[in-house]
Protein backbone atom coordinates (compact mmCIF):
# COMPACT_ATOMS: atom_id res chain seq x y z
CA UNK A 1 0.00 0.00 0.00
CA UNK A 2 1.22 3.55 -0.85
CA UNK A 3 1.30 6.66 1.60
CA UNK A 4 -0.68 8.15 -0.43
CA UNK A 5 -3.70 5.67 -0.58
CA UNK A 6 -3.49 5.73 3.88
CA UNK A 7 -3.63 9.60 3.80
CA UNK A 8 -6.77 8.98 1.28
CA UNK A 9 -8.38 6.75 4.09
CA UNK A 10 -7.59 9.26 7.06
CA UNK A 11 -8.76 12.01 4.78
CA UNK A 12 -12.24 10.02 4.05
CA UNK A 13 -12.38 9.36 8.00
CA UNK A 14 -12.05 5.38 7.38
CA UNK A 15 -11.03 3.94 10.82
CA UNK A 16 -8.93 0.46 9.86
CA UNK A 17 -8.99 -2.19 12.10
CA UNK A 18 -6.27 -2.95 14.97
CA UNK A 19 -4.34 -5.84 13.01
CA UNK A 20 -2.91 -8.94 15.23
CA UNK A 21 -0.68 -11.33 13.24
CA UNK A 22 -0.75 -14.93 15.00
CA UNK A 23 1.15 -17.57 14.35
CA UNK A 24 2.96 -20.72 15.27
CA UNK A 25 6.34 -21.80 14.12
CA UNK A 26 9.11 -23.95 14.96
CA UNK A 27 12.45 -23.23 16.36
CA UNK A 28 13.81 -22.96 12.56
CA UNK A 29 10.99 -20.61 11.61
CA UNK A 30 8.56 -23.60 9.43
CA UNK A 31 5.19 -23.54 10.21
CA UNK A 32 4.14 -26.72 8.87
CA UNK A 33 6.71 -29.94 7.63
CA UNK A 34 6.09 -31.14 4.17
CA UNK A 35 3.69 -34.08 4.91
CA UNK A 36 0.00 -34.45 3.74
CA UNK A 37 -0.69 -34.40 7.38
CA UNK A 38 -1.07 -30.36 9.63
CA UNK A 39 2.20 -30.56 11.75
CA UNK A 40 0.41 -29.58 15.17
CA UNK A 41 3.00 -26.68 16.76
CA UNK A 42 0.86 -25.71 19.72
CA UNK A 43 -0.21 -27.84 22.66
CA UNK A 44 -3.32 -27.65 24.14
CA UNK A 45 -2.70 -24.48 26.51
CA UNK A 46 -1.45 -22.76 23.11
CA UNK A 47 -4.19 -23.92 21.31
CA UNK A 48 -6.78 -22.41 24.14
CA UNK A 49 -4.82 -19.22 24.28
CA UNK A 50 -5.54 -18.67 20.11
CA UNK A 51 -9.14 -19.36 20.85
CA UNK A 52 -9.42 -16.75 23.37
CA UNK A 53 -7.72 -14.13 21.11
CA UNK A 54 -10.63 -15.76 18.37
CA UNK A 55 -13.03 -14.38 20.97
CA UNK A 56 -11.65 -10.95 21.78
CA UNK A 57 -11.44 -10.75 17.91
CA UNK A 58 -14.59 -8.90 15.20
CA UNK A 59 -12.79 -11.32 12.56
CA UNK A 60 -10.23 -13.77 11.48
CA UNK A 61 -8.61 -14.00 8.09
CA UNK A 62 -6.71 -16.64 6.60
CA UNK A 63 -5.34 -16.85 3.20
CA UNK A 64 -6.49 -19.40 0.21
CA UNK A 65 -3.59 -21.42 0.65
CA UNK A 66 -3.83 -22.40 4.02
CA UNK A 67 -7.68 -22.53 3.68
CA UNK A 68 -6.82 -25.08 1.24
CA UNK A 69 -3.83 -26.93 2.54
CA UNK A 70 -5.30 -27.14 6.09
CA UNK A 71 -9.41 -27.09 5.45
CA UNK A 72 -9.44 -25.35 9.33
CA UNK A 73 -13.40 -24.46 10.37
CA UNK A 74 -11.76 -21.31 12.23
CA UNK A 75 -14.06 -21.45 15.28
CA UNK A 76 -14.12 -20.25 18.68
CA UNK A 77 -14.42 -23.41 20.70
CA UNK A 78 -15.22 -22.15 23.78
CA UNK A 79 -18.94 -22.10 24.67
CA UNK A 80 -18.28 -19.87 27.27
CA UNK A 81 -16.41 -17.57 25.30
CA UNK A 82 -19.13 -17.76 22.53
CA UNK A 83 -22.07 -16.79 25.50
CA UNK A 84 -19.34 -13.97 26.36
CA UNK A 85 -19.69 -12.72 22.68
CA UNK A 86 -23.20 -12.73 22.90
CA UNK A 87 -23.99 -11.37 26.10
CA UNK A 88 -21.82 -8.45 25.05
CA UNK A 89 -23.87 -7.73 22.33
CA UNK A 90 -21.38 -9.34 19.63
CA UNK A 91 -22.17 -12.28 16.87
CA UNK A 92 -21.54 -15.65 18.43
CA UNK A 93 -18.82 -16.15 15.99
CA UNK A 94 -16.08 -13.62 14.68
CA UNK A 95 -16.65 -13.10 11.16
CA UNK A 96 -14.74 -15.71 9.31
CA UNK A 97 -12.60 -13.78 5.80
CA UNK A 98 -10.41 -15.39 3.58
CA UNK A 99 -8.49 -14.17 0.67
CA UNK A 100 -7.57 -15.69 -2.58
CA UNK A 101 -6.24 -13.87 -6.12
CA UNK A 102 -7.68 -16.59 -8.16
CA UNK A 103 -10.67 -17.72 -6.70
CA UNK A 104 -9.95 -21.33 -6.46
CA UNK A 105 -12.15 -22.04 -4.05
CA UNK A 106 -14.04 -25.35 -3.05
CA UNK A 107 -17.42 -24.39 -1.87
CA UNK A 108 -17.31 -28.34 0.24
CA UNK A 109 -14.50 -26.83 2.51
CA UNK A 110 -15.18 -26.74 6.04
CA UNK A 111 -14.96 -22.90 6.43
CA UNK A 112 -18.09 -22.25 4.64
CA UNK A 113 -20.47 -24.72 6.69
CA UNK A 114 -19.39 -23.36 10.18
CA UNK A 115 -19.80 -20.63 12.04
CA UNK A 116 -21.20 -17.38 11.38
CA UNK A 117 -20.82 -14.79 8.65
CA UNK A 118 -18.11 -15.16 6.08
CA UNK A 119 -16.10 -12.76 3.80
CA UNK A 120 -13.86 -13.11 0.71
CA UNK A 121 -12.31 -10.34 -0.93
CA UNK A 122 -10.52 -11.48 -4.20
CA UNK A 123 -9.53 -9.58 -7.78
CA UNK A 124 -11.92 -9.25 -10.24
CA UNK A 125 -11.52 -12.16 -12.45
CA UNK A 126 -11.51 -13.97 -9.11
CA UNK A 127 -15.12 -12.62 -8.37
CA UNK A 128 -16.18 -14.08 -11.65
CA UNK A 129 -14.91 -17.34 -10.91
CA UNK A 130 -16.59 -17.90 -7.04
CA UNK A 131 -20.21 -15.49 -8.36
CA UNK A 132 -21.76 -18.87 -8.71
CA UNK A 133 -19.66 -21.29 -6.99
CA UNK A 134 -20.34 -19.75 -3.11
CA UNK A 135 -23.36 -18.33 -3.51
CA UNK A 136 -25.67 -18.26 -0.18
CA UNK A 137 -22.11 -19.41 1.30
CA UNK A 138 -20.36 -16.21 1.37
CA UNK A 139 -19.89 -12.66 0.54
CA UNK A 140 -17.47 -11.80 -2.89
CA UNK A 141 -15.84 -8.65 -2.67
CA UNK A 142 -13.64 -7.51 -5.62
CA UNK A 143 -10.32 -5.48 -4.47
CA UNK A 144 -9.84 -4.94 -8.21
CA UNK A 145 -7.37 -5.92 -10.96
CA UNK A 146 -4.76 -6.97 -7.94
CA UNK A 147 -5.07 -7.90 -4.44
CA UNK A 148 -4.88 -4.50 -2.10
CA UNK A 149 -4.31 -5.20 1.89
CA UNK A 150 -5.08 -1.47 2.73
CA UNK A 151 -8.17 -1.59 0.50
CA UNK A 152 -9.21 -4.73 2.63
CA UNK A 153 -8.49 -2.81 5.28
CA UNK A 154 -10.44 -0.06 4.56
CA UNK A 155 -13.53 -1.74 3.85
CA UNK A 156 -13.43 -3.54 6.82
CA UNK A 157 -13.45 -0.34 9.08
CA UNK A 158 -16.41 0.76 6.92
CA UNK A 159 -17.89 -2.23 8.08
CA UNK A 160 -17.40 -1.70 11.86
CA UNK A 161 -14.46 -4.25 12.42
CA UNK A 162 -11.99 -2.90 15.07
CA UNK A 163 -10.12 -5.97 16.15
CA UNK A 164 -9.06 -8.22 12.97
CA UNK A 165 -6.65 -11.22 13.78
CA UNK A 166 -4.80 -12.61 11.03
CA UNK A 167 -3.94 -16.75 10.87
CA UNK A 168 -1.68 -16.88 7.92
CA UNK A 169 -0.17 -18.33 5.93
CA UNK A 170 3.16 -17.33 4.71
CA UNK A 171 2.17 -15.25 1.79
CA UNK A 172 -0.96 -13.04 4.07
CA UNK A 173 1.44 -12.46 6.96
CA UNK A 174 4.30 -11.38 4.10
CA UNK A 175 2.09 -8.87 2.39
CA UNK A 176 0.69 -7.37 6.05
CA UNK A 177 4.72 -7.02 7.44
CA UNK A 178 5.56 -5.49 3.82
CA UNK A 179 3.05 -2.72 3.22
CA UNK A 180 3.64 -2.01 7.30
CA UNK A 181 0.03 -3.07 7.87
CA UNK A 182 0.20 -5.05 11.11
CA UNK A 183 -0.18 -3.60 14.62
CA UNK A 184 0.44 -6.77 16.41
CA UNK A 185 2.36 -9.89 16.54
CA UNK A 186 1.75 -13.09 18.26
CA UNK A 187 5.07 -15.21 17.16
CA UNK A 188 4.45 -18.90 19.46
CA UNK A 189 7.61 -20.79 19.16
CA UNK A 190 7.53 -24.69 19.52
CA UNK A 191 10.58 -26.15 20.71
CA UNK A 192 10.66 -28.37 17.28
CA UNK A 193 12.96 -28.36 14.61
CA UNK A 194 11.79 -29.13 10.64
CA UNK A 195 14.73 -28.41 8.61
CA UNK A 196 12.99 -28.98 5.13
CA UNK A 197 13.50 -26.69 2.90
CA UNK A 198 9.90 -27.61 0.93
CA UNK A 199 7.99 -26.38 4.05
CA UNK A 200 6.36 -23.51 4.83
CA UNK A 201 8.32 -21.02 6.19
CA UNK A 202 6.64 -17.81 8.44
CA UNK A 203 7.79 -15.34 5.94
CA UNK A 204 8.66 -15.00 2.22
CA UNK A 205 11.80 -12.70 1.44
CA UNK A 206 10.39 -9.10 1.26
CA UNK A 207 10.95 -5.72 1.08
CA UNK A 208 10.00 -4.60 4.92
CA UNK A 209 10.05 -0.83 5.92
CA UNK A 210 13.17 -0.30 7.87
CA UNK A 211 15.03 -4.06 7.07
CA UNK A 212 17.06 -5.02 8.48
CA UNK A 213 17.71 -2.29 10.50
CA UNK A 214 14.30 -1.53 12.03
CA UNK A 215 13.69 -3.03 15.63
CA UNK A 216 9.92 -4.17 16.68
CA UNK A 217 8.97 -3.41 20.38
CA UNK A 218 9.03 -6.48 22.38
CA UNK A 219 5.93 -5.95 24.60
CA UNK A 220 5.62 -9.40 26.24
CA UNK A 221 7.35 -13.08 26.75
CA UNK A 222 4.55 -15.68 28.06
CA UNK A 223 5.85 -19.51 28.55
CA UNK A 224 2.95 -21.38 27.64
CA UNK A 225 3.27 -25.10 28.80
CA UNK A 226 6.11 -25.73 26.36
CA UNK A 227 5.62 -23.02 24.23
CA UNK A 228 7.32 -19.46 23.97
CA UNK A 229 4.51 -16.84 22.79
CA UNK A 230 6.29 -13.41 21.82
CA UNK A 231 4.27 -10.17 21.79
CA UNK A 232 6.20 -7.79 19.14
CA UNK A 233 4.37 -4.47 18.23
CA UNK A 234 5.69 -4.10 14.77
CA UNK A 235 5.48 -0.53 13.52
CA UNK A 236 7.52 1.84 15.68
CA UNK A 237 5.21 4.64 16.67
CA UNK A 238 5.40 3.67 20.62
CA UNK A 239 9.07 3.72 20.52
CA UNK A 240 8.86 7.19 18.37
CA UNK A 241 6.37 8.63 20.68
CA UNK A 242 8.77 7.36 23.78
CA UNK A 243 12.15 8.69 22.41
CA UNK A 244 10.34 12.09 21.68
CA UNK A 245 9.34 12.60 25.01
CA UNK A 246 11.99 12.03 26.23
CA UNK A 247 13.60 14.93 23.92
CA UNK A 248 11.02 17.20 24.86
CA UNK A 249 11.84 16.77 28.79
CA UNK A 250 15.44 17.33 27.24
CA UNK A 251 14.33 20.70 25.80
CA UNK A 252 13.25 22.08 29.85
CA UNK A 253 16.77 21.82 30.35
CA UNK A 254 17.55 24.87 27.79
CA UNK A 255 18.83 28.21 29.43
CA UNK A 256 16.11 30.33 28.07
CA UNK A 257 16.95 32.82 25.48
CA UNK A 258 14.40 35.77 24.11
CA UNK A 259 16.45 35.06 20.33
CA UNK A 260 15.89 31.23 19.83
CA UNK A 261 14.22 28.26 20.65
CA UNK A 262 14.47 25.62 23.41
CA UNK A 263 15.11 22.37 21.46
CA UNK A 264 15.67 19.03 22.96
CA UNK A 265 17.13 15.74 20.38
CA UNK A 266 17.96 11.92 21.07
CA UNK A 267 20.48 9.71 18.91
CA UNK A 268 18.82 6.39 19.03
CA UNK A 269 20.18 2.95 17.37
CA UNK A 270 19.09 -0.38 17.54
CA UNK A 271 16.45 0.76 20.46
CA UNK A 272 18.71 2.10 22.33
CA UNK A 273 19.96 5.76 22.99
CA UNK A 274 23.33 6.47 21.95
CA UNK A 275 23.70 10.19 22.29
CA UNK A 276 21.71 13.30 23.57
CA UNK A 277 21.61 17.03 23.36
CA UNK A 278 19.82 20.36 23.76
CA UNK A 279 19.92 24.02 22.66
CA UNK A 280 22.82 26.49 24.68
CA UNK A 281 23.92 22.73 26.35
CA UNK A 282 27.83 23.58 25.99
CA UNK A 283 27.89 27.01 24.68
CA UNK A 284 25.21 29.42 23.88
CA UNK A 285 25.10 29.11 20.31
CA UNK A 286 24.91 25.39 20.16
CA UNK A 287 21.76 23.24 18.84
CA UNK A 288 20.35 20.41 20.30
CA UNK A 289 20.96 18.24 17.17
CA UNK A 290 24.38 19.60 17.07
CA UNK A 291 25.05 18.74 20.77
CA UNK A 292 24.20 15.77 20.71
CA UNK A 293 26.13 14.76 17.43
CA UNK A 294 29.42 16.48 19.37
CA UNK A 295 29.15 13.28 21.76
CA UNK A 296 29.95 10.50 18.60
CA UNK A 297 32.43 9.96 17.07
CA UNK A 298 31.70 10.80 13.34
CA UNK A 299 33.05 7.30 12.32
CA UNK A 300 30.48 5.63 14.72
CA UNK A 301 29.21 2.67 13.28
CA UNK A 302 25.69 2.98 14.69
CA UNK A 303 24.44 6.37 13.22
CA UNK A 304 24.12 4.37 9.42
CA UNK A 305 21.16 2.55 11.25
CA UNK A 306 20.20 5.46 13.76
CA UNK A 307 16.86 7.65 14.33
CA UNK A 308 17.67 11.04 15.61
CA UNK A 309 14.40 12.67 17.52
CA UNK A 310 14.16 16.13 17.51
CA UNK A 311 11.61 18.61 18.90
CA UNK A 312 11.86 21.77 16.31
CA UNK A 313 12.74 20.93 12.30
CA UNK A 314 16.88 20.74 12.09
CA UNK A 315 17.73 24.12 11.13
CA UNK A 316 18.63 24.49 7.02
CA UNK A 317 21.10 27.63 7.80
CA UNK A 318 22.99 29.29 10.48
CA UNK A 319 23.75 32.96 11.76
CA UNK A 320 27.13 32.38 11.51
CA UNK A 321 29.27 30.81 9.11
CA UNK A 322 31.64 29.04 11.30
CA UNK A 323 28.73 26.42 12.16
CA UNK A 324 27.25 23.82 10.05
CA UNK A 325 23.71 23.79 9.81
CA UNK A 326 21.78 21.05 11.61
CA UNK A 327 20.27 19.59 8.58
CA UNK A 328 23.46 19.32 6.70
CA UNK A 329 25.12 17.58 9.89
CA UNK A 330 22.85 14.96 10.09
CA UNK A 331 23.16 14.38 6.58
CA UNK A 332 26.73 14.30 6.83
CA UNK A 333 27.03 11.76 9.82
CA UNK A 334 24.90 9.34 7.27
CA UNK A 335 21.64 8.88 9.46
CA UNK A 336 18.63 7.41 7.78
CA UNK A 337 15.90 9.10 9.79
CA UNK A 338 14.21 12.09 11.88
CA UNK A 339 11.63 12.30 13.52
CA UNK A 340 10.73 15.57 14.64
CA UNK A 341 7.59 17.44 16.78
CA UNK A 342 6.95 20.73 14.45
CA UNK A 343 8.43 22.67 11.71
CA UNK A 344 10.61 25.78 12.73
CA UNK A 345 7.93 28.83 12.08
CA UNK A 346 9.19 32.24 10.52
CA UNK A 347 9.98 33.88 14.39
CA UNK A 348 13.31 33.89 13.39
CA UNK A 349 13.91 31.89 10.24
CA UNK A 350 12.08 33.13 7.17
CA UNK A 351 12.54 30.14 5.28
CA UNK A 352 13.37 26.62 6.96
CA UNK A 353 13.69 23.75 4.71
CA UNK A 354 14.80 21.16 7.02
CA UNK A 355 12.64 18.88 5.98
CA UNK A 356 12.89 19.13 2.22
CA UNK A 357 16.34 19.30 2.62
CA UNK A 358 16.96 15.80 3.97
CA UNK A 359 14.06 14.12 2.05
CA UNK A 360 15.50 15.34 -0.70
CA UNK A 361 18.59 13.20 -0.06
CA UNK A 362 16.43 9.93 0.92
CA UNK A 363 16.32 10.44 4.69
CA UNK A 364 13.10 9.21 5.98
CA UNK A 365 11.67 12.27 8.03
CA UNK A 366 8.59 11.94 10.40
CA UNK A 367 6.63 14.54 12.27
CA UNK A 368 4.67 13.48 15.44
CA UNK A 369 1.88 16.42 15.22
CA UNK A 370 0.36 14.69 17.85
CA UNK A 371 3.27 16.18 20.71
CA UNK A 372 3.88 19.56 18.92
CA UNK A 373 1.87 21.13 21.37
CA UNK A 374 3.91 19.87 23.89
CA UNK A 375 7.27 20.03 21.93
CA UNK A 376 6.10 24.40 21.52
CA UNK A 377 4.97 24.46 25.52
CA UNK A 378 9.01 24.42 26.36
CA UNK A 379 9.06 27.87 24.00
CA UNK A 380 6.33 29.56 26.34
CA UNK A 381 8.55 32.79 26.87
CA UNK A 382 8.41 33.57 23.07
CA UNK A 383 5.92 34.73 20.87
CA UNK A 384 4.85 31.91 17.97
CA UNK A 385 1.91 33.69 16.43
Amino acid sequence: MSADSGEASALQGTTRPHVLLSVAMSVDGYIDDASAERLRLSDAADFDRVDQVRADSDAILIGAETLRRDNPRLLVDSADRRAARIAAGKPEFPLKITVTASGELDPALRFWHHGGDKLVYTTDAGAKRLADSLSGLAEVVSLGTELDFGVLLDDLGRRGIARLMVEGGTRIHTAFLAADLADELHLAVAPLLVGDPAAPRFLDAASFPGAPHRRMTLADVAKIGDIAVLRYLPKPADQDIRFMQRAIELARLCPPSETAFSVGAVIVADGVEIATGYSRETDAKVHAEESALDKLDANDPRLARATIYTTLEPCSQRGTATRLPCTDRILRAGIPRVVLAWREPTTFVTNCVGVEKLRQHGVEVVELAELAAAAMAMNRHLDLT
